[in-house]
């Protein structure tokens, strides 16, 4: 028993699988908001149907947010996570680690993971001619 057809599994083979599988145990799926029942050969045929449109579904919405952050770049909007560091703090690290201070010490200052400082440093120092 499930609350809802899409919170068992991810896409419409899966699903099927799934409940072919517990089919074969003699185990019958319920879900309680689709009203599905697969103990009866209607219910089989509404499972695949739901599953189907449930697909469907999730694949509209995945387009339509492709679409929309496609726009948005489009307008010149920046997708995804800000950037821990700008440039200068960037210089500041490549330079102060050079100088040989600690990772741990400079996590600390830039307020980052010392995962983020290795990150920053393996990245080509920016070009300040590009901004002039």
């Amino acid at each position: 028993m499930v609350w809802r057809l899409d919170r068992l599994g991810r896409s419409l083979p899966h699903l099927i699988r799934l409940v072919d599988e517990l089919g074969s145990r003699d185990v019958q799926f319920h879900s309680l908001m689709e009203n599905i029942d697969t103990s009866s050969s209607s219910g089989r045929l509404i499972f695949h149907i739901m599953g189907a449109l449930a697909e469907f579904e999730r694949n509209l919405i995945s387009e339509r947010t492709r679409a929309g952050m496609a726009a948005a770049r489009g307008r010149g909007a920046r997708i995804g996570r800000r950037a821990a560091l700008n440039s200068t703090d960037v210089g500041q690290l490549k330079t102060a680690h050079e100088a040989g201070v600690q990772l741990q010490s400079l996590a600390v200052e830039f307020g980052v993971t010392e995962r983020t400082l290795k990150r920053y440093l393996k990245r080509p120092v920016p070009s300040m001619l590009g901004t002039m």
